[in-house]
């Protein structure tokens, strides 16, 4: 196991190789070892692979890197997740330039039932916070099945982490850096409680400086693992921004509270919502609304086959959901025993038939 491990690290050290030509890499040849291993003629005939990417490749010091980052790994019970393995958060998985590979640190259910970002501004307000806390307290109150996703940073950040915890809402802190150190260093005991209920979770080694770009870098990561992109404030730039523009090119949905005209910290969010880069929302019953949400799954059962005729595979397909209440593509696909390309297809004509509701990430449920 550590012997492929070693070669999935590696790849993802490769300078100027990002998620999108380490994927092509690994599609063109057939395996991650077989990168480090194919003719340097081969290579070359891949698209985005040029002279200079064929030298990083074969440079030895990337196995030097990556042999001293798995001995890390194991040594601070760390796990890593490369996108093919089953494990991988199949929401991030759908991102275009996911990383190829994540660190992990805690007890953390990544694919949980719903997952919500929340990020705003670092020099959060008192109604700020105040929203931010209500709407956490309203999750937990409706028992919603939900992981709670933030950067870590100071203001609305970690305040949605603590008040995740406070209402015992499982949270993940997405950091810029590697898991060998915290910054800001003043939430070190904040993400040490973190690690019993969530964790901690990075696309950087460690070893990796703190460095301004890699904090907007790890936004992709907040958007891409959630259902949605919750602003609560911003200034009129930000990195909360950047995360909601990063899920809206995601085709994820975005939420943002407004403010009073005027207040600094909520022109971000003002403006987002002014120029339909997200929806306006004041609280849970807001957000119920545009996500679909019931307050409970088992109060509502439909009955699609009393209103429509289904086929056999459509049947299959609803005695599944009626037993999972939702499930991904790639889980329909494992357990009808159904090809992705035929059950896409199947679940598009069902949603045609108003049977199914697509949701982010190609998660579907029941109407």
């Amino acid at each position: 196991m550590d012997d492929n491990l070693i070669y999935k690290i590696a790849l993802s050290m490769i300078p100027g190789v990002g998620g999108i030509l380490a994927r092509n890499l690994v599609s063109y040849i057939g395996s991650v070892e077989g990168v480090f291993k194919e003719s340097k003629k081969a290579l070359l005939k891949i698209p985005g692979i040029g002279e200079v990417n064929v030298k990083r490749i074969s440079n030895k010091e990337i196995f030097e890197r990556a042999e001293r980052e798995l001995k890390f790994i194991h040594k601070e019970n760390i796990n890593s997740l490369f996108y093919t393995d089953k494990n991988y958060p199949r929401r991030l998985k759908n991102c275009v330039d996911a990383p190829v590979l994540i660190y992990t640190k805690g007890n953390i259910k990544l694919d949980e039932q719903r997952v919500i970002s929340i990020v705003g501004t670092r020099n959060a307000t008192d109604y700020g916070k105040q929203v931010c806390e209500e709407l956490i307290q309203q999750f937990s109150e409706r028992k919603y099945p939900i992981l709670i996703v933030s950067g870590l940073a100071y203001g609305i950040d970690v305040h949605a982490h603590k008040s995740a915890l406070n209402y015992n809402l499982p949270t993940v802190g997405v950091v810029a850096h590697g898991l060998d150190k915290l910054y800001p260093s003043l939430h070190k005991e904040i993400a040490s409680k973190m690690l019993e209920n969530g964790g901690l979770l990075s696309d950087f080694p460690s070893e990796t400086k703190i460095d301004p770009p890699n904090f907007l870098r790890r936004n992709r990561i907040i958007a891409g693992m959630a259902d949605a992109t919750i602003v609560v404030e911003s200034a009129e730039k930000g990195g909360a921004l950047v995360t909601a523009d990063i899920a809206f090119s995601y085709n994820r949905d975005v939420f943002a509270f407004p403010g009073r005209a005027g207040d600094t910290y909520s022109k971000g969010c003002n403006k987002l919502i002014r120029n339909n880069g997200a929806s306006l929302i004041t609280g849970i019953d807001d957000l119920e609304f545009f996500m679909g949400w019931e307050i409970d799954d088992k109060e509502k059962v439909v009955q699609p086959s009393l209103f429509v005729e289904l086929t056999k595979d459509e049947e299959k397909v609803v005695d599944l959901l009626k037993e999972n209440s939702e499930l991904f593509i790639d889980q329909i696909s494992s357990k009808l025993s159904m090809p992705v390309s035929r059950v896409s297809a199947l679940l598009l004509n069902m949603e045609f038939k108003n049977i199914l509701k697509a949701l982010p990430g190609k998660m579907y449920r029941l109407k």
